[in-house]
């Protein structure tokens, strides 16, 4: 099964399976990580998901929209790496996609 492997805020690496076709939010909240809140349930309405990609896989991801880039604008925390995990789905493709969970706003 792909892994996902994820740091938290902390500094702390686990790695997660996850099921393709889920999103990374979907994937990191199942494996029971505090720091991803999820308050909106994955609708991108919150960036309570906030996260930073490993440059070697921002490209490989879907092109970030309007909506995702409005709500991280009001981050303070923002930066050229960091994504919604509630916006892009994992793929086998993805396998060792490596994120950090963004500092709480």
């Amino acid at each position: 099964m792909p892994q996902l492997f994820v740091t938290t805020r902390k500094g702390e690496e686990r790695s997660v399976e996850f099921e393709p076709g889920s999103t990374a939010m979907q994937a990191i909240y199942d494996a029971n990580f505090a720091d991803i809140l999820a308050l909106c349930g994955g609708v991108c309405s919150c960036a309570t998901c906030h996260i930073y990609v490993d440059p070697r896989f921002v490209e490989a991801l879907p092109k970030m929209s309007a909506d995702e880039n409005d709500l991280l604008e009001g981050s303070s925390h923002r930066n050229e790496r960091s994504r919604l995990s509630c916006q892009f789905r994992l793929s086998p493709e993805l396998d060792g996609l490596r994120v950090t969970i963004a500092p709480e706003d």
